[in-house]
């Protein structure tokens, strides 16, 4: 059994570009669908947040039509409030890379938030990159990388192939003419190598130990990357 980190956003808004903090946080499919893949695989889960602050589930994303049906929206929500790690996570900034075997960032656009800019969010995804283990990210979880790029030098992870919420899938949400930035435009800038798949499907990227999932459908078959990169 290995201890997988779960990174997940602290800010429970997310403030667009006419200064409006919309209601925001984790997205429920990429914590609830990861966990379960990771413990039924028999590893341990521990959350961590900036500040070890409780982190706060965007209540879009339990919207009965964005997971077929009330009947699954209610068994995610019902499977989330059983996760013990959610209520009592550790701060990222104590966090050591040492005591977990992967690391893994959900999205929501919670981490656009806080983790873009987050040094300690930043410095360990620049340690989980050089250190080979596993590092899964998914959907606007990728914003967290625009937090590496550090004293003026380029990110590490320049020049990888990443996919990330796309710029069709933030207008198709309704967010684009909203959002402060699109991260699709911001990761282009960073210097990765942004890797697009179709609009809302499943859509997985492998680059290394890094292993990122473009959109909230993406997470289950990320998180199966990372349970098969375990061994």
């Amino acid at each position: 059994m290995a201890k997988i980190l779960l990174v997940v956003t602290g800010s429970a808004v997310w403030t667009l570009a006419d200064g409006t903090a919309h209601p925001s946080g984790y997205w429920a499919e990429e914590v609830a669908a990861p966990y379960e893949a990771f413990t039924a695989a028999g590893h341990d889960v521990v959350v961590a947040t900036p500040g070890g602050v409780v982190p706060t589930m965007d209540p879009a994303s339990l919207a009965p039509e964005l997971n077929g049906g009330q009947e699954n929206a209610d068994a995610i929500a019902a499977a989330l409030d059983g996760v013990t790690a959610l209520k009592h996570p550790l701060a990222l900034e104590d966090v050591r890379l040492d005591d977990y075997a992967a690391v893994f960032y959900p999205g929501g656009h919670g981490p656009m938030e806080d983790l873009a800019v987050n040094a300690a969010s930043g410095d360990l995804l620049n340690a989980a990159l050089a250190s080979g283990r596993p590092l899964g990210i998914v959907c606007h979880g990728p914003a967290a990388l625009l937090a590496t790029a550090r004293d003026g030098a380029d990110s590490p992870f320049a020049g990888r192939r990443v996919t990330a919420f796309t710029n069709v899938e933030e207008t198709q949400s309704g967010f684009a003419d909203r959002a402060p930035w699109l991260l699709q435009d911001r990761l282009v800038a960073l210097g990765v190598d942004f890797q697009e798949g179709e609009a809302w499907a499943p859509y997985v990227v492998s680059d290394g130990n890094l292993h990122t999932g473009q959109n909230p459908a993406s997470a289950a078959p990320l998180a199966a990357e990372i349970v098969k990169a375990l061994g």
